[in-house]
C-alpha cells in the first residue's frame, strides 16, 4: 500500500526517534545525540547513535541506518504497512486511504518542488545581475551583507514579465505546471501568461523540511501593494506555514526559544542576532494551524513560544485577538507568552539600533497568557461600582471557559478568582466567612464596616502592589548592575560614566555604588578579588556577602564571576536600559500632565493616558518621586 508523502512526513515529525527507540532499548544521552549498543549486531562498545534533529539512526559498526519507520521495521520485523499503522496509532494519526487520483497528485507535487527550487535559484541569480541592482542596493541599505543574503536565499524578480517563464520553459517546465505553482498567471481577455512576481525583492518560503514551496515579495517603489505572497497551491497554504519554520525547528531542538514576529526582515534580523527560532506568518494573523505548528516545533516541556507585538494600542489589540485564538486550544504544558516591543520599534529596527540585548530584554519581560487575559478584561473597565466588579468577574470566568481542556480551564478559573479577590481586597471575618465590600449584606444586614467615602479598594490594591513591585524591581536591577561591575571591573572603562550618573533608590546600594565608582575611578586596573578586598576594608564586607549570592546569580547569570565578558556586558546594558527607560517614561508622564493642564485636548489626554499605562506596565509608580499616584 502507498501512503501520501505528507502523511509520512507528519508521522516522522510527530514521533521523536529517540522516544520510539527508547521504548525498545536503553539510550544514553551524548551531547545532542543518544548512544547505545547496536541492536542489530553484537558489540560491547556503543556505536549505535540516534539523532532527533536529523531524524535518523546510524551504527558505525555494522552500517545500519534509517529513520523511525526503518528502525521499527528492522527491530520489530514488520512490513512497511504494518510499521506505518503501528506508528500512526502511537502518534494518534488516522491512516489515510489513497485513490489512484491521489497518487497521481502526489507524484505531480514532487515535480512542483523541482520547479519551485528552479525558480528560487533563478531569483537568486537575478539579484546579482544587472537587472537586480536595485534589489541589491535595497538589501544593502537594510544592513544585509552578502553572506546573509545567501543564507536566506534572497533574490530579485525583474520587471520583465516574461523572463522567468522563458527560463523555466527552456528548463523543461511547461506553462500548466508554472500556473499550478503560482509562478505565472494569465491576463484577462488575451490569456497571455505573465510572471506573478515582478520588480520586487524575493524571500523564498520553505516548509519544515527546508523545501521551497512559495515566495514572498516586497515592492521597492511604484504602485501596488508593498508585500505580496504566493497564492495557495498544492504545496502551499499560507495559513499553515510560517516563514523560517525549518530553521526554527532545528533551533527548538537545540533549546532555543521560538518567537513569532511580523515580517521577513524581522525574522532575518532576529536570526542574525542569535534568535534562530524566529518565524513569521505570511501576511495574515496567526492561525490555529500555525499555532499547532509552533507547538510541534518545540520539544516536550518547552512548548511556550513568544508572540511579539508592537507596543502601541494597535499592537495591544492585535495581541488580544491572538489570545482569543489561542485560549480554546490550550492543553497542559502548551501555552504562549506575549512580548511587547517599545512603541515605534519592530524587531529589525530595535536590533539594528540597540542590539540583541534590547530584544532579549523584550522577551524577558514577556507576559504569561494568564496575565494577558487579566489585562484584556480590566484595562478599559471602570470598576467603581459593585455591578462593574461583578461584570469583570463574569467576563473573566467566561474567558476561562473558552478553554476546551478541563484541567487547564480549572486552573485558569482558580487563578482569575484569586486575582479578583486580591484586587477587591475581600477579607474573611472572624467567623471564617468571606467579608463583603462596603454596602454588602452580612447576615441579612448591611455591612457598614467600610465608610462610604473610602477609596475604591481595587484602585488602592493596584497602587499598593504597583509601588511594591516597582521598588522590588528597581532594587533588583540595581543589584544586577552592581554585582556585574564588581565581578567584571574591566567593564568600568566603558560603563563607568553611565554608572556614575545613576542614583539608586536603596540607600545602602547607593553607598556601595558610590564606593565602587570611587575605587575604580582611582585605580581602573583592579581585578574582582582586589576590588572586593578594597570594598571590604572600607566596611562593605557584609553588603558584598549579601549582594554576591547564589540567589542573585540564579536570576542574573550574566552577573556571575565566571560569566563570559560579552554576556556580562550585554546583561549590564540590558539592566541599565530597563532602569533608565522607567525613569524616562516617568519624566515624560509628568511633562504630559503639565501640558494637559494648560491644553486639555483629546490628543494630549491620549498621550498622557498612554504614558500612564506604560508606567503601570513597568511597575514604576511611586518609586522615584514623592509617591504620587501613577494612575492619576
Amino acid at each position: 500500500m502507498a501512503f501520501p508523502p505528507q502523511f509520512l512526513e507528519e508521522l516522522r515529525a510527530r514521533l521523536p526517534l529517540s522516544e520510539v527507540v527508547g521504548r525498545r532499548m536503553r539510550l544514553i544521552r551524548a551531547g545532542r545525540e543518544f548512544k547505545a549498543p547496536c541492536p542489530f549486531h553484537n558489540e560491547k562498545t556503543p556505536s549505535f547513535t540516534v539523532n532527533d534533529q536529523k531524524g535518523f539512526f546510524h551504527c558505525f559498526g555494522c552500517g545500519a541506518h534509517g529513520d523511525v519507520i526503518g528502525f521499527v521495521m528492522r527491530h520489530d520485523n514488520l512490513s512497511f504497512p504494518e510499521t506505518v499503522e503501528q506508528l500512526a496509532g502511537l502518534a494518534n494519526l488516522p491512516v489515510p486511504t489513497q485513490s489512484p487520483e491521489e497518487r497521481e497528485r502526489f507524484e505531480r507535487q514532487k515535480t512542483l518542488y523541482d520547479v519551485m527550487e528552479a525558480a528560487a535559484r533563478w531569483f537568486e541569480q537575478q539579484l546579482y545581475g544587472p537587472a537586480g541592482r536595485a534589489g541589491l542596493d535595497y538589501f544593502h541599505r537594510r544592513g544585509l551583507d552578502d553572506e546573509t543574503m545567501a543564507r536566506f536565499r534572497l533574490g530579485f524578480a525583474p520587471a520583465d514579465s516574461g523572463a522567468l517563464r522563458a527560463h523555466l520553459v527552456k528548463a523543461g517546465f511547461p506553462d500548466p505546471m508554472l500556473e499550478e505553482a503560482g509562478l505565472i498567471r494569465r491576463r484577462e481577455g488575451t490569456g497571455q501568461p505573465f510572471a506573478f512576481f515582478r520588480n520586487r525583492v524575493i524571500f523564498p518560503v520553505a516548509d519544515r523540511r527546508g523545501r521551497v514551496v512559495a515566495f514572498g515579495a516586497r515592492l521597492m517603489e511604484g504602485d501596488g501593494p508593498k508585500y505580496i505572497n504566493s497564492g495557495d497551491t498544492p504545496l502551499f497554504q499560507k495559513g499553515q506555514i510560517l516563514y523560517g519554520m525549518a530553521r526554527a525547528r532545528q533551533a527548538a531542538a537545540e533549546g532555543q526559544p521560538t518567537l513569532v514576529v511580523e515580517g521577513y526582515m524581522d525574522v532575518i534580523a532576529c536570526v542574525r542576532a542569535g534568535f534562530t527560532g524566529a518565524v513569521a506568518p505570511l501576511g495574515t494573523a496567526l492561525t490555529e494551524t500555525q499555532l499547532q505548528e509552533l507547538w510541534k516545533l518545540a520539544p516536550q516541556g518547552n512548548k511556550v513560544p513568544f508572540l511579539c507585538f508592537d507596543g502601541d494600542n494597535a499592537g495591544r489589540r492585535a495581541a488580544w485577538r491572538a489570545v482569543e485564538r489561542v485560549l480554546p486550544h490550550l492543553i497542559p504544558d502548551h501555552s504562549v507568552r506575549v512580548a511587547f516591543l517599545p512603541e515605534g520599534e519592530d524587531p529589525d529596527s530595535l536590533i539594528r539600533t540597540r542590539g540583541a540585548a534590547a530584544m532579549r530584554g523584550v522577551l524577558d519581560h514577556a507576559l504569561a497568557l494568564s496575565e494577558m487575559v487579566w489585562d484584556m478584561e480590566t484595562r478599559e473597565r471602570n470598576l467603581s461600582t459593585p455591578e462593574a466588579k461583578a461584570g469583570l468577574k463574569a467576563a473573566l470566568e467566561a474567558r476561562c471557559r473558552e478553554i476546551a481542556d478541563r484541567t487547564v480551564q480549572e486552573f485558569y478559573l482558580k487563578d482569575m478568582r484569586r486575582r479578583v479577590d486580591e484586587a477587591f481586597a475581600w477579607k474573611r471575618d472572624s467567623g471564617g466567612q468571606p467579608g463583603r465590600p462596603w454596602g454588602g449584606q452580612r447576615d441579612g444586614r448591611r455591612d457598614f464596616r467600610r465608610p462610604p467615602n473610602a477609596p475604591d479598594p481595587m484602585r488602592q490594591q493596584i497602587l499598593k502592589a504597583s509601588r511594591q513591585r516597582s521598588r522590588s524591581d528597581s532594587q533588583l536591577r540595581e543589584r544586577f548592575l552592581l554585582a556585574t561591575i564588581i565581578n567584571h571591573p574591566e567593564l568600568f572603562e566603558e560603563v563607568g560614566e553611565a554608572l556614575g550618573q545613576l542614583h539608586f533608590i536603596h540607600p545602602t546600594l547607593e553607598e556601595l555604588r558610590q564606593a565602587v565608582v570611587e575605587s575604580l575611578s582611582r585605580d581602573s586596573g583592579l581585578d574582582a578579588p582586589a576590588l572586593c578586598s578594597h570594598l571590604s576594608v572600607h566596611g562593605f564586607s557584609s553588603m558584598l556577602e549579601d549582594l554576591l549570592s547564589a540567589d542573585l546569580y540564579r536570576l542574573a547569570t550574566f552577573a556571575r564571576p565566571d560569566a563570559p565578558l560579552e554576556k556580562a556586558r550585554e546583561g549590564w546594558h540590558d539592566a541599565l536600559t530597563q532602569q533608565v527607560h522607567r525613569r524616562h517614561v516617568r519624566a515624560e508622564l509628568e511633562e504630559a500632565k503639565t501640558v494637559l493642564r494648560s491644553d486639555a485636548t483629546d490628543e494630549n489626554f491620549a498621550r498622557m493616558d498612554g504614558l500612564r499605562r506604560e508606567i503601570v506596565k513597568i511597575h514604576s509608580g511611586g518609586s522615584d518621586d514623592s509617591g504620587d499616584d501613577p494612575l492619576s
